[in-house]
């Protein structure tokens, strides 16, 4: 059984062999809650949206766009 250690800064990683058995990537978000006294992390199944606009963007865009995903996945 893989294990972990929480960082000064409180972060886990998530051993390399779950990973791959789960299919986690980069970027993905996850839920951690506390059941019965353990922690229990949740892979969360939302969609991202992806936009062609044809267009190259502007940084103000792009850092719009990051904002508004980011205010989408706390909901």
């Amino acid at each position: 059984m893989p294990i972990t250690k929480v960082t000064r800064n409180y972060q886990i990683t998530i051993p390399a062999e779950i990973r791959k058995a789960l299919g986690i990537k980069e970027g993905e978000l996850l839920e951690v809650r506390l059941e019965n006294g353990k922690i229990i992390i949740e892979r969360l199944k939302k969609e991202r949206k992806t936009l062609k606009l044809g267009k190259k963007l502007t940084l103000e865009e792009i850092e719009k766009a990051i904002e508004e995903g980011m205010k989408q996945c706390m909901q």
